[in-house]
């Protein structure tokens, strides 16, 4: 394949030419960091085989999007013909996106790297393309993508440092940089711990659409903010897959009349889609999963939680209010209403923007205006 122009294309299509990033892109082969993935179709996701089709393979390595190449425990690699079902649990993420969180680490010459979330070693790549490959150590808790990445950045000629293990737990080393490319509840002690004086950390809240740069004060700890640009990741996890999904309190609750019935002011929100509310009302209760439906013109939002909390809204055709069930031990669409009307009331939410202090322990503090949160 010929991917020397594909590369170019990608460059010019996700970086600026001016970046220090963009001659990276340029002259790393992303295909080659990605030579199966998965698509998804109605029946789960089906396997693509790059080296089967080149011209596939190149439209997907060179366009600026995101491929997928783990469900559940079943990587693209290794998996045959037929759909597997499950969540993502691995992908080469859009590069505009790499781009961006190594942009905001402010990584320059001399600096050292630690790149949190190894996948297909296509950030590392772009690492070592700019640092110099003894600079760049790259972690994943899952071995087969840490020995499959390092594999191929051999092959592309980049040999950063690969390492196995959960990087919320203590770190093999010390750090200038450390910028994740997985979300975090909060962030990691080791994190701190590993940090250098001055070093700058880049990540995501998990749950959340929000990017958070820090950078570490002399008491251990780190202060910065929210950036106002948005981007979401897969979270962290300790094993070959994430928990299951509530199927089962979905299919329990899908049409069950709630403990508590009432009428809210506003029609249903796909939260998912709302970034701002979804982002606000995961730091306020984590772990909501959200699901949708449209049935005659009728909307419906469901919210679940492993605590068996849930919430059924509809909103009818043409109208501008929702029916809403709730039960278990929490009223989780009141806490959505409470959102929406902080929302309606101050034209905004204090998410993007907000200050963020970090304590040496991890803990982690959000505060915008009068509004403060602790995760």
């Amino acid at each position: 394949m010929d991917w020397k122009p594909q590369a170019a294309a990608l460059a010019r299509a996700a970086v600026r030419p001016s970046s220090p990033w963009y001659r990276p892109v340029v002259d790393t082969p992303r295909h080659l960091c990605v030579p199966a993935w998965f698509t998804a179709g109605p029946e789960g996701w089906t396997r693509a085989d790059g080296p089967a089709d080149e011209e596939a393979w190149a439209r997907a390595a060179y366009t600026d999007r995101t491929l997928v190449t783990q469900v559940g425990p079943h990587h693209a690699d290794q998996a045959g013909p037929r759909p597997v079902v499950g969540s993502p649990t691995s992908s080469s993420t859009l590069p505009s996106l790499v781009v961006s969180m190594l942009t905001l680490g402010e990584l320059w010459e001399g600096h050292r790297l630690l790149d949190v979330g190894t996948g297909t070693g296509y950030s590392s790549a772009l690492a070592c393309a700019r640092l110099g490959d003894s600079a760049v150590t790259t972690v994943d808790v899952d071995r087969y993508l840490t020995e499959s990445a390092d594999s191929r950045l051999v092959s592309i000629g980049r040999r950063p440092m690969v390492v196995t293990q959960d990087a919320t737990e203590e770190l093999p080393d010390e750090y200038d940089r450390i910028v994740s490319m997985v979300s975090v509840p909060r962030i990691p002690a080791s994190w701190l711990s590993a940090l250098r004086p001055g070093g700058r950390l880049v990540t995501t809240i998990a749950g959340t659409g929000l990017i958070l740069t820090a950078d570490k004060t002399d008491d251990g700890g780190a202060s910065g903010r929210i950036e106002w640009d948005r981007a979401a990741f897969m979270q962290t996890r300790s094993g070959a897959d994430y928990p299951p999904q509530l199927d089962e309190l979905f299919q329990k609750i899908r049409d069950q009349e709630g403990e508590d019935i009432s009428v809210s002011p506003f029609p249903v929100l796909d939260v998912m889609q709302a970034w701002e509310a979804w982002s606000a009302l995961t730091l306020h209760a984590p772990g909501i999963e959200h699901r949708t439906g449209v049935d005659d013109g009728t909307r419906t939002s469901w919210m679940l939680h492993a605590d068996g909390s849930w919430a059924r809204a509809e909103t009818m055709p043409g109208a501008r209010t929702s029916t809403v069930h709730q039960g278990g031990p929490r009223r989780l669409y009141d806490l959505l209403d409470q959102i929406r009307w902080y929302w309606v009331e101050n034209g905004e939410l204090p998410v993007y923007g907000a200050r963020v202090v970090i304590a040496p322990d991890g803990t982690t503090t959000l505060s915008r205006g009068g509004w403060t949160l602790t995760l």
